[in-house]
């Protein structure tokens, strides 16, 4: 090895050598301070990982504590579950049904709100039916006012005749139903005049038939009814025969409206004709029971004169105390006498005096309520007869008789008095219904009034009435009681 070399090696060696030392050293000075630092932080580390085991095994002892008490409570639950089983099951379908209940109410509303537009329907409808139903109500279509006013049946029969003979004439003349149109089929006028005729008669004999069908049917309660039945009839077939230039003229409707009115009147006033005549017969069988009593009362007295005579003769031979009986008797008998010739004098004048009766004035609280009175007119010699014979077989309790008045013109008395009440009356449509809503003062102050002498009673008796009150009211009474003192059959 040269020198050279050597020196070189050695000058390298005093350069590199320190310097790598003092790198080495530098190097060894920074891993030792990393190390250094490396350990504080692994120390560091080393704590809160120390910490953070004992934290997770508390937390393991947590967990495994509540995994036991989870455990315990789902066997609680379990057993709660099965205990109250059949609690969860109704609260299950209470929250079901309360589902069903929501969708029901909404079905409800709906239906509720279909019904209210289908009753709006409905009503129309019924109005339109009921033109051609003998049941509607009769406050709905109101009080029929009468057309006509003739004298009798007769007349109202003559003019029926009068106005189906005009019906008849309109038919024959082409004027009840008319076709302006010259219509021509196939060319043929003459064709299209035979189509028009046809048409014609069809119209004519459907109209008929609503229009016979309206009258035959006709009541006291759907007069109003049937004229529209017609009206409508009359509408609609016009309606149908619009293409074909057919028409019922208003002539023709009013002459059935007329035969409507006629028919309706006419069995209205055969009616009231009737009770005419049963009331004529009945104060013709009044009259003869009147002139029976004459003639029964005639025969009373002159037997109650013969029995006088008799007893006068015999006394004229009697002495002592047989003359004192015969002087009793005698006196008996001038008595009944006396009374027997009061009764056929009152009796001979009602039998030739028609006019002359009795005004009764009675009530029936059972049978129809407080403060109604019948204001009637008798001509029997008894009136009580009749008042009798009115609370016999028609109402349930006898009548209270407050005022019996004789009079000369008892039926001037009697319209007297219905005047008085007129306002009251309780039936408006039948006047010999004679019943009227009015208490006894009104009735007394009245009486008083158009008969200063007459008595008046305003007692009310109906015993019958009040003895059936207090029986119900004792049923009543016992059925209350029943109860509380039978035990039930069962619990």
């Amino acid at each position: 090895m040269s020198p050279e070399y050597s020196v070189a090696i050695a000058v390298t060696f005093v350069l590199v050598i320190p310097g790598a030392m003092l790198a080495f050293l530098v190097l060894w000075w920074r891993q030792r301070r990393k190390a250094r630092k490396a350990v504080a932080e692994a120390f560091q580390l080393s704590g809160e990982l120390t910490e953070k085991n004992a934290k997770l095994a508390k937390a393991m002892e947590l967990g495994h504590q509540l995994h036991e008490e989870k455990g315990v409570l789902t066997e609680r639950v379990a057993g709660l579950e099965e205990r109250f089983k059949s609690v969860l099951d109704v609260e299950a379908e209470v929250s079901k049904l309360q589902t069903q209940v929501k969708i029901e109410t909404m079905k409800i509303d709906d239906l509720r709100n279909s019904y209210v537009e289908k009753r709006t329907i409905y009503d129309r409808l019924i109005k339109e039916v009921a033109i051609f139903d003998e049941k509607l109500a009769f406050a709905e279509m109101g009080v029929y006012e009468p057309h006509f006013e003739f004298n009798d049946s007769e007349e109202y029969k003559r003019n029926i005749e009068v106005v189906r003979a005009s019906q008849k004439a309109m038919v024959t003349a082409k004027t009840a139903a008319v076709c302006p149109t010259a219509w021509t089929v196939e060319g043929s006028t003459a064709k299209g005049q035979t189509m028009t005729n046809r048409n014609i008669k069809l119209t004519l004999r459907a109209f008929n038939n609503e229009c016979e069908a309206a009258i035959a049917n006709c009541r006291w309660s759907n007069v109003n009814a049937m004229e529209k039945r017609i009206a409508t009839a009359f509408t609609q077939i016009n309606k149908l025969n619009e293409s074909n230039h057919v028409s019922i003229t208003e002539s023709y409707l009013k002459l059935k409206f007329q035969e409507l009115f006629l028919t309706h009147e006419y069995r209205e006033k055969l009616k009231a004709e009737r009770e005419e005549r049963a009331e004529l017969a009945r104060a013709a069988k009044e009259e003869q029971k009147l002139i029976r009593d004459m003639e029964r009362a005639e025969e009373e007295e002159a037997r109650y004169q013969r029995l006088l005579d008799k007893a006068k003769a015999e006394a004229e031979s009697a002495v002592g105390p047989k003359l004192e009986a015969f002087n009793t008797q005698i006196e008996m008998l001038e008595r009944d006498l006396a009374e027997a010739h009061a009764k056929f004098e009152r009796a001979q004048a009602m039998a030739e005096k028609t006019r002359s009766g009795y005004v009764y004035i009675i009530s029936n609280v059972g049978s129809f309520g407080s403060d109604v009175v019948k204001i009637g007119l008798t001509r029997r010699l008894d009136p009580a007869d009749r008042i009798r014979e009115l609370g016999d077989a028609s109402v349930p309790f006898v009548f209270d008789t407050h005022a019996i008045i004789y009079s000369d013109n008892a039926p001037g008395l009697e319209r007297a008095l219905h005047a008085e009440f007129e306002p009251v009356r309780v039936n408006a449509q039948n006047y010999r219904k004679e019943f009227f809503k009015a208490t006894l003062d009104e009735v007394e102050a009245a009486v008083k009034r158009l008969a200063p002498d007459a008595p008046f009673f305003k007692d009310i008796e109906a015993q019958d009435y009040r003895e059936t009150l207090a029986k119900r009211r004792s049923t009543l009474l016992a059925q209350e009681m029943a109860p509380e003192t039978l035990l039930p059959e069962a619990i």
